[in-house]
């Protein structure tokens, strides 16, 4: 079994594509990924890079995926301490690491910026490791 963490950008692109994930691999998450989400989705109407209809239906297939949400205070607190150690201002993608180093195998995303910023801390996999 493979644990991956997966930011707001990968499950909106994995419901867009409706992907269906293979048995033996886990996605998790921080439990702050549905707001993020909708907000990604609502931005991305009012930009006009899609319908409302088809934010809709993202949010609605996202809703749907096996994502376990996890949010508890060890969480909080490793996630303070990557904020710390990395002199960020706040702690939302250090959710997502601290997760990774608690609980997962690698990180997704498609931040490219954070991924290069972590990738001593935490193992980057592409989006293909989910298939």
């Amino acid at each position: 079994m493979t644990r991956y963490v997966i930011g707001p950008d990968v499950a909106i692109h994995l419901a867009g594509e409706e992907a269906v994930i293979p048995d033996g691999h886990h996605m998790l998450a921080p439990m702050l990924l549905r707001s993020q989400m909708l907000s990604l989705l609502y931005q991305a109407v009012h930009r006009g890079e899609m319908t409302k209809e088809d934010a809709e239906r993202r949010l609605f297939y996202a809703r749907g995926m096996r994502i376990r949400l996890l949010e508890d205070h060890i969480l909080q607190n490793a996630a303070w301490q990557v904020a710390d150690q990395l002199g960020w201002s706040d702690t939302f993608d250090a959710e997502y690491v601290a997760l990774t180093q608690l609980e997962a195998d690698a990180l997704i995303t498609f931040d490219r910026q954070l991924a290069d910023t972590v990738k001593d801390l935490v193992t980057v996999a592409p989006i293909e490791a989910l298939f």
